[in-house]
């Protein structure tokens, strides 16, 4: 499949990015401060959705390898990565078996917990 993806301006990049950083920094000083952790994960979400990331600090690793590298280079890098993650997801599911694998017989119904008796 050929995905087009948008990708920002390096300059907001940048900005978010710094934002991010001086959050993540006011709330290591001071994790009690609500204000200052909200901030931080506001500025985490909005790095996740301009970088197409699911966690904020993978989110921070992909605008610096964005702000390092050409726009060629880094759409190559991320499909790469992309269709790496994707093979391991694919071989990570696989259907629930009702085969004890190593005997080749079915596997012995599950015993009730302690409080389920």
């Amino acid at each position: 499949m050929n995905c087009t993806m948008l990708l920002p301006a390096k300059s907001e990049v940048r900005r978010l990015l710094r934002h991010y950083r001086v959050c993540e920094a006011a709330t290591v000083a001071a994790p009690a401060d609500l204000a200052s952790r909200a901030a931080f994960e506001d500025s985490g979400y909005t790095l996740c959705v301009l970088m197409g990331e699911r966690n904020p600090r993978e989110a921070a690793a992909a605008a610096r390898r964005y702000l390092r590298t050409d726009l060629v280079t880094y759409l190559k890098e991320r499909n790469g990565r992309a269709r790496a993650a994707s093979v391991g997801r694919r071989s990570r599911r696989s259907a629930p078996t009702t085969q004890d694998s190593r005997a080749g017989r079915p596997l012995a119904p599950a015993q009730p917990r302690r409080d389920e008796r």
